[in-house]
């Protein structure tokens, strides 16, 4: 399946361009998948199918204009048109782009290049190196992108410690976050650091995440049941008024983001906490840093709000392998967060246990078997293109049921290791 971005100039008007998605190869016949933007702007997905002689640009043109012009309260096209900023805010703050790595130069690399042509006016770039066993990424960033890029070593593995160390390094009013196989935006980190200026209470912004490539049946899965999208519509998360749509919240934090697109105001981070070092990739706990991360800054009372137009598009892992243990280590990262949480912030036991019933029905719905859909496209949260394995939806809550294993082994081995340095 072939990922690409087509403009337009309005959602009923002329074809801007047709392009492959960064980094992606050129558009065939066959089932294309594409990013509609309006005057530049992310506004919506659409997923056709180009035959030998027709012209890409124009079929997807149709499907676009007939998705934004859909009838309905929420539409695409409503959306859009509610949430247009009417003016650009202030400059945006000095920027942190804190980037956590292990032994995949080759993507770090491809990373790195796209971060390298943000169009925002003033950032800096800072690799950590998680528990490296060569000297490969530290080769790359000091030969290939010195001066350009900050090296620093952290050798407890674990992706909430890296980002910890990350900001220890950094020096920016915001840092912000990304994986190593992304490519980012020109424009994604002007857009993720923007809301800070206009809004001095906003604690964290996060933003869309759109797949790089779909070229494999496992991809496809992930991305048709949502992958990492969270919509085009802007929304903000405020403590001081719970969203009456979500009753789980501020528990249901994957609805907030995810942790490849991200930023928080540094100031909010620390009185948060920063992250849980026994949360993450890398842990025994296996997930959930960013989860926790983001449950943390709005019980500190700062608000979060999600962007679409700071995007990065993700290599979604490629094999079935890959998404087994990415549904078991989703499954394990939500529960670690939510020990995390009660074990940091006691005093939110309450509200949980209140929404308890709530959210076990809200877990088994949400890894339940998926059966086939209406014609959802992938990028649609939730649309059900694809159905879901069984076998999926028991590993999932296989990994709820280790969670708060994990994270307790997690936290014990930290003790230890503490221990021992002393």
């Amino acid at each position: 399946m072939s990922v690409a971005e087509l403009d337009l100039a309005t959602p009923d008007g002329t074809v801007l361009a047709l392009r492959p998605a960064p980094g992606g190869a050129a558009v065939v016949p066959g089932d294309v998948y594409a990013l509609v933007r309006v005057d530049g702007r992310p506004a919506a997905t659409v997923l056709g199918e180009v035959a030998e002689g027709d012209d890409p640009a124009e079929v997807l043109a149709a499907l676009a204009r007939e998705r934004l012009a859909g009838a309905g309260p929420r539409t695409d096209a409503e959306r859009f048109a509610a949430v247009r900023p009417p003016a650009r805010p202030g400059t945006p703050p000095r920027a942190s782009v804190v980037v956590a790595t292990r032994e995949r130069p080759e993507q770090l690399a491809r990373a790195l290049d796209s971060l390298l042509a943000q169009d925002h006016p003033d950032h800096e770039l800072i690799v950590v190196d998680n528990a490296p066993r060569t000297t490969d990424t530290r080769d790359l960033v000091t030969h290939k992108y010195a001066d350009r890029v900050r090296y620093v070593r952290e050798d407890t593995p674990g992706l909430a410690v890296a980002h910890n160390t990350g900001v220890a390094a950094a020096d920016g009013d915001v840092i912000a976050f990304t994986d190593d196989d992304v490519i980012a935006d020109p424009h994604w980190l002007t857009a993720l650091t923007e809301p800070f200026a206009a809004d001095p209470g906003l604690g964290c912004v996060t933003g869309l995440i759109l797949p790089a490539r779909l070229s494999t049946p496992a991809q496809i899965l992930l991305e048709s049941h949502g992958g990492f999208a969270k919509g085009f519509a802007p929304r903000l998360y405020d403590p001081a008024r719970p969203p009456a749509d979500e009753p789980l919240f501020p528990f249901t934090a994957g609805s907030f983001g995810s942790g490849a697109n991200m930023a928080f105001r540094a100031e909010a981070l620390k009185k948060a906490g920063r992250f849980d070092p026994a949360t993450g990739t890398g842990t025994p706990a296996r997930g959930g840093d960013d989860l926790y991360a983001f449950v943390a800054v709005l019980s500190a009372g700062f608000r979060l709000r999600y962007t679409p137009e700071a995007l990065v598009w993700h290599h979604h892992r490629e094999t079935w392998q890959d998404v087994r243990n990415q549904a078991y280590g989703y499954g394990a990262g939500l529960t670690a967060y939510l020990t995390a949480t009660l074990v940091r912030r006691p005093r939110m036991l309450p509200a949980l246990l209140a929404r308890l019933p709530r959210g076990l029905a809200y877990a088994r719905t949400m890894t339940a078997q998926r059966g086939e859909g209406d014609g959802g496209v992938p990028g649609e949260h939730g649309t059900q293109h694809h159905p879901w394995p069984r076998s999926l939806s028991r590993l999932e809550r296989r990994g709820m049921l280790y969670g708060p294993v994990g994270y307790a082994k997690a936290r014990a081995r930290d003790a230890f290791r503490k221990a021992d340095a002393r």
